[in-house]
């Protein structure tokens, strides 16, 4: 089966894949997804420190800590002069039509992947959507427009999108090893700041790259249900959301046809059966809250729905404060879906509070204990719930579960000319 053939059957795309050339500090090029550590600063301080004046994709991409720090306008341009720089000054060498297989090395093992595009035509992010690649979770449209704006000028992208896929007998990510076990990495480094370990290796054969696309039809035809899902978003729901609209809104200017670099998404694609993948869940912090006037809130809002079935959801609220939040079980199926329904709708009345989300308990533990705010700690989801969830229900709550700690996420490394 030709690439050409395997974006209809199997929404799948071997790319033009640009790395650094030999040479090249790949510690200071790789770095951290930039939705990551949202709420800690000194994070990317110590990134731009190590950095320094070294070419890295940290100079590539704006870390969304700084979306509303005023310079936004200011940064995106200096991105896109960079990437410019880059593609013009020799940084890039190119490997044309080839899949790549990752092994990223973490705390609970070796997670395996294969960097592909994916075609934006088979994709949707609407909740209940029926196409070959879903969102996993509701995705925030206001979110969407400063993530477009990014990619409008862009003439690069990297990814830290992760699709996952339900191969319980890991027929399509974890036969490359073998086919790997032969050659040289194209890459092999530790990553900074505690990222763990990282490396890759080319396909670009046509057997090989034949055998993927075809186990991957496999997988879909698999799939009993009348519209199969082979492709799930396992991290970075809006960024791929955003560049979907960024492709319809070339589409209405005439500007995108149906070969355009811009119909498809560079991504790591993952097998979910993965034993180095662990769900971790994703909790909660509110910031400017009174914790008396939300808990009543929240007790106002469920004493008809009470029925005795409840969530219990720890939380910590300043420097003395700690306590149980019981939410009843009928608001969702979900204890995060229950919760995040009551953060909503209170925030629409008390336009001063603020939310983000956190992986790490003992940041939300040290955020949570400053007066002012709520941290509440949520538990983790089963990921053998993950597909049928999605089929059944058409999306998860928003930040429903995370893949591993913030320092397992992917970093950026390849990039594709868009």
């Amino acid at each position: 089966m030709s690439t050409n053939n395997s974006v209809l059957s199997a929404a799948i795309l071997a790319p033009d894949i640009l790395l650094p050339t030999k040479g090249h500090d790949m510690q200071k090029w790789a770095t951290i997804a930039c939705d990551q550590f949202t709420s800690n600063p000194g994070y990317w301080e110590k990134v731009e420190k190590f950095v320094s004046d070294s070419q890295s994709t940290y100079n590539l991409m704006l870390p969304e800590i700084y979306l509303e720090g005023g310079d936004e306008d200011a940064r995106i341009n200096k991105i896109n002069n960079t990437m410019k720089e880059y593609l013009e000054g020799n940084v890039f060498t190119e490997y044309k039509d080839s899949f790549i297989y990752v092994e990223r090395t973490v705390p609970s093992g070796v997670r395996r992947g294969l960097i592909a595009a994916i075609d934006l035509e088979q994709y949707d992010y609407a909740p209940g959507s029926t196409t070959l690649i879903r969102a996993s979770e509701a995705t925030v449209t206001s979110r969407i427009p400063p993530r477009v704006k990014i990619r409008k000028g862009a003439p690069l992208e990297m990814p830290h999108i992760l699709i996952l896929i339900n191969d319980p007998d890991k027929t399509v990510i974890e036969p490359l090893a073998d086919i790997c076990a032969k050659k040289a990495p194209v890459y092999d480094f530790d990553l900074m700041l505690g990222g763990g370990h990282v490396r890759s290796f080319v396909i670009n054969n046509d057997n090989e790259k034949a055998a993927i696309v075809d186990s991957l039809v496999s997988l879909k035809n698999s799939d009993a249900g009348e519209n199969p899902l082979l492709f799930a978003v396992g991290d970075g729901n809006h960024s791929l959301a955003s560049a979907k609209c960024h492709y319809e809104d070339l589409k209405k200017a005439g500007l995108a046809d149906s070969d355009s670099p811009a119909r498809y998404a560079l991504v790591e694609i993952e097998n979910i059966f993965d034993y180095a993948i662990i769900f971790e869940p994703i909790h909660r912090v509110l910031f400017n809250v009174n914790c008396d006037d939300f808990i009543d809130f929240c007790n106002d809002m469920c004493a008809s729905a009470n029925d005795g079935n409840h969530f219990e959801i720890p939380y910590v609220a300043g420097s003395t404060n700690k306590g149980v939040l019981c939410l009843p079980k009928s608001l969702h199926t979900l204890a995060v879906g229950a919760l995040q329904q009551l953060m909503d709708k209170y925030m629409l009345s008390h336009k001063d509070v603020r939310i983000d989300y956190i992986h790490e308990a003992e940041t939300v533990e040290s955020l949570g204990s400053s007066e002012g705010n709520m941290g509440f700690f949520l538990p983790a989801m089963d990921k053998y719930d993950f597909f049928p969830t999605i089929v059944k229900n058409g999306s998860l709550p928003r930040k429903t579960f995370s893949m591993g700690e913030s320092t397992e996420k992917r970093y950026y490394i390849e990039c594709r000319k868009i």
